[in-house]
């Protein structure tokens, strides 16, 4: 098994785009690893509809990425309401961090987007060490 943060360091670079299944625009990984909410975080832009020219920026700490892919790993999906409850601080600091984990979970191999606020374990994914 690997980890979730090895993979994202192996496999995610900046300028990566992050599928979104119901989201205009692109949102697309910035950097890693920036901080967000005093942790190491993969920060991503994402668009400003109001104002093109100043993209949003918005990120998903490393303690995160772990908390959801051990979440995924064991009950099989991530879904919009665990996230809404088990990570309020990442949720507070945008509702699109839930679809931002579900679409770099998808790039990763680890789930599918299955319907609006559900991700679906992969079957070969066997979650965290």
């Amino acid at each position: 098994m690997a980890s979730v943060l090895a993979d994202i360091e192996r496999l995610i670079r900046p300028g990566t785009a992050i599928p979104k299944p119901e989201s205009e625009g692109n949102s697309v990984v910035k950097r890693l690893w920036g901080t967000r909410r005093g942790q190491p975080a993969l920060v991503y832009s994402m668009p400003n509809h109001k104002n093109p020219a100043a993209p949003h920026e918005k990120g998903v700490n490393k303690p995160e990425w772990v908390q959801a892919a051990k979440h995924l790993a064991v009950a099989g999906n991530f879904t919009r309401s665990w996230f809404n409850e088990a990570m309020r601080e990442c949720k507070d600091e945008g509702d699109c961090n839930f679809t931002t984990i579900g679409g770099v979970f998808e790039l990763l191999g680890y789930a599918v987007y299955e319907r609006p606020a559900v991700y679906r374990k992969r079957p070969e994914y066997e979650g965290e060490d």
